[in-house]
């Protein structure tokens, strides 16, 4: 403290001036504790500390002017922000609405994808199902032809349908019950071949002759043709004498029959018995008819054999028609029509595996 004063100045005339009113007792103390170091001390903090909190202030109005500034520029950011966000929002919304028509459409388009897989399954199912019932219709038709009719021809043609309606349909599942067709067709192409429809026509056309066959009474002489001949220049070979005296002889000789027979005379028939014979004759045939069609090798040759002694003893055998007959009746009688023919066992128990496997899915 005693550097501070300035260097007029000293505390002397205290101690020189006489005169001087007495100092109270108080008024000591007070001056020596203004001359007390730690006071100054305190006054330069205090100054310091004022200063210290004068800057601080300015410090603090500054950092508040600078803070609500930039609260300021926050704020508008925060303007900004939020009305970006707010579009943000607004665009999101949008997104999600577009989001969610597409998720509706690709569940629609699921739904409708798994829809027509079920009816393209269905669809497959339904041919397949088809196409195996056509296949067993033939196998089945081809089998009755054998059993029933023994017709081989027409079992070959079902197989062959239902050998082209599996390769059309081109299933992997399908393979086993075609190889086994195609042994099938080849067992009755190799077998021997009865043609029950051709010797069927044959006995209906001779059923349908046997009403005009002639009978073996009705038999005459055959007319001789006289053939007059003519002189080169027109003129007749032989007189009016002679022609009349031919004429003559011609009606005499037509008077007596001469007839030479190597076989029994043939029994004469009234018109209700030919009739009855030519109907017992048609009931022979059509029996033999429905034996061949029922495979009856006896019955089938018994009842031809009896046709043909029939047609040899009660009609005329020189006549073209009952020749023909005979033929055919004879050439029929001795065709075998039993034949041993292969069974479509292979074939059916490969479609009954087929549709138990396709029941079993």
């Amino acid at each position: 403290m005693n550097d501070s004063l300035p260097p007029n100045e000293s505390p002397a005339p205290a101690e020189t001036t006489p005169a001087a009113s007495p100092t109270p007792p108080l008024a000591k103390p007070r001056q020596e504790a203004w001359r007390n170091p730690w006071i100054g001390v305190a006054v330069v903090a205090l100054g310091l500390a004022g200063w210290q909190w004068v800057e601080t202030r300015i410090k603090l109005s500054d950092t508040q002017q600078e803070l609500a500034k930039r609260l300021a520029d926050a704020d508008s950011l925060s303007k900004e922000t939020r009305g970006v966000a707010k579009q943000s929002q607004e665009e999101v919304g949008r997104l999600q609405a577009k989001l969610g028509a597409l998720e509706a459409k690709l569940a629609e388009s699921q739904n409708q994808q798994a829809a027509l897989e079920n009816l393209y399954q269905d669809l497959a199912r339904n041919r397949d199902e088809a196409a195996l019932a056509e296949i067993e219709q033939s196998v089945t038709l081809a089998a009755q032809q054998l059993q029933l009719a023994g017709n081989v021809q027409g079992a070959i043609l079902a197989l062959q349908a239902a050998d082209a309606r599996l390769s059309r349909s081109e299933r992997p599942q399908f393979t086993a019950l075609r190889k086994t067709i195609n042994r099938d067709l080849e067992k009755l192409r190799a077998a021997p071949y009865v043609d029950v429809s051709g010797m069927n026509l044959r006995l209906e056309n001779i059923i349908v002759a046997t009403d005009t066959l002639a009978l073996a009474f009705d038999e005459r002489p055959k007319p001789e043709k006289e053939a007059k001949e003519a002189a080169p220049d027109g003129t007749p070979a032989t007189s009016f004498w002679q022609r009349l005296g031919l004429d003559l002889w011609s009606e005499v000789k037509g008077l007596v029959r001469i007839q030479r027979f190597d076989r029994p005379e043939p029994a004469l028939l009234s018109p209700s018995q030919s009739f009855f014979l030519r109907e017992n004759l048609k009931l022979r045939l059509l029996n033999a008819r429905l034996a061949l069609l029922s495979r009856d090798q006896w019955t089938f040759r018994s009842e031809l054999k009896m046709s043909q002694a029939w047609l040899e003893r009660y009609f005329n055998t020189n006549d073209k028609s009952v020749q023909t007959a005979i033929a055919s009746v004879k050439q029929l009688a001795g065709t075998e029509i039993v034949i041993e023919l292969p069974l479509l066992s292979d074939s059916l128990n490969a479609l009954k595996t087929l549709k138990l496997a396709k029941e079993r899915k």
